[in-house]
């Protein structure tokens, strides 16, 4: 029997800022050994990039945007997202000092809001989050986590294939 190949994982940071953008991704390069890391300066650039991804068969797992941008807002972005097949599944964070109450309500609600990240953010926050929504990614999507295993929680990973493997022996 042929083995699937293991998809691609994307994670994209969109930002209107170019020197925020660079940020994000710097702060994100430990993941880039393992996972295809994109920057947007806009939703219509990301758009594209989720478009071109999906062409690719490579899967959104995590996006990180920022609310105030010109044209559609992050929210707006996110909840578009939310409402794809493609990408409803993914991962989604808001980068922002920006987005109010009624704002961060709504990607809540309607977005599927997966954490909030006021700005500036700390590296090491940044860091633990990506994980923890890649590991519920890899695991939600029942994909084999090895490939991504130093971007994971390796413990609830463990946690996980020990649960999987107690249940299949019974």
């Amino acid at each position: 029997m042929k083995k699937e190949p293991t998809p691609s994982l994307a994670l994209i940071c969109v930002d209107d800022e170019q020197g925020v953008l660079d940020a994000l991704v710097r702060d994100l390069a430990p993941f880039e050994d393992h996972l295809v890391v994109e920057a947007a300066a806009s939703a219509d650039e990301a758009r594209d990039i989720v478009d071109s991804l999906s062409g690719r068969g490579c899967r959104l797992a995590l996006i990180l945007c920022d609310h105030l941008m010109p044209g559609t807002t992050g929210t707006d972005f996110l909840i578009e997202l939310n409402r794809r097949e493609d990408t409803r599944r993914a991962a989604k964070v808001l980068v922002t000092a920006q987005a109010g109450l009624e704002d961060t309500v709504r990607a809540l609600n309607e977005a599927g809001l997966d954490h909030y990240i006021a700005k500036p953010w700390n590296p090491k926050e940044l860091h633990e989050v990506a994980r923890k929504l890649l590991t519920d990614y890899v695991l939600t999507e029942n994909l084999d986590p090895m490939p991504w295993l130093a971007v994971l929680e390796v413990e609830r990973v463990g946690e996980a294939l020990s649960r999987h493997n107690r249940y299949s022996d019974g």
